[in-house]
C-alpha cells in the first residue's frame, strides 16, 4: 500500500532515458533556432531599409558593403543584389520557421508520453 502524498517510483528504462535525452537535445535546438530566426528577422528588416534607402537615393553609384570594404557599384546592380540578399533571408526564415514547428510537434508528442508515464514525477515545462 502506497501512503497519500508519497510520490510512486516509476522505473525509468533505457526507452524513457532516450525519450528525456531526445527532448533536451530538441529542446537545446529549439532555443538555437529562435536565435536564428531572431538574426535572420533582424537582417530581413536591415535589408528592407537599406532597399528604402537606396529609393531615396538621387545618385547614379552608390557606395555598397562587400565584406569590410566598401566598393562604389551602380544604383541598379545593388538594388538587384539587395533583391536576391532579401529573397536568401525569406527563404531562410521560411525554412527555420518550418524546422521549428517540427521540433515543436516532435516534443509535444514527447511531452504526452513522458507526462503519460512519469506524471508529476518529472517537468519538461520551462521555468
Amino acid at each position: 500500500m502506497q501512503q497519500a502524498g508519497v510520490a510512486s517510483e516509476t522505473e525509468v528504462t533505457w526507452e524513457d532515458q532516450q525519450n528525456i535525452n531526445k527532448f533536451g537535445r530538441l529542446n537545446n535546438r529549439l532555443h538555437d533556432l529562435d536565435d536564428e530566426i531572431k538574426i535572420a528577422k533582424e537582417t530581413n528588416e536591415n535589408l528592407e531599409d537599406a532597399g528604402n534607402e537606396l529609393i531615396l537615393t538621387d545618385e547614379e553609384v552608390v557606395r555598397f558593403q562587400i565584406g569590410e570594404v566598401f566598393a562604389h557599384v551602380p544604383r541598379e546592380e545593388v538594388e538587384n543584389r539587395i533583391e536576391e540578399m532579401k529573397a536568401a533571408t525569406d527563404k531562410n526564415l521560411e525554412k527555420l520557421e518550418e524546422e521549428k514547428e517540427s521540433i515543436l510537434a516532435q516534443m509535444a508528442a514527447l511531452k504526452r508520453i513522458l507526462y503519460g508515464k512519469f506524471k508529476d514525477s518529472i517537468n519538461l515545462e520551462e521555468d
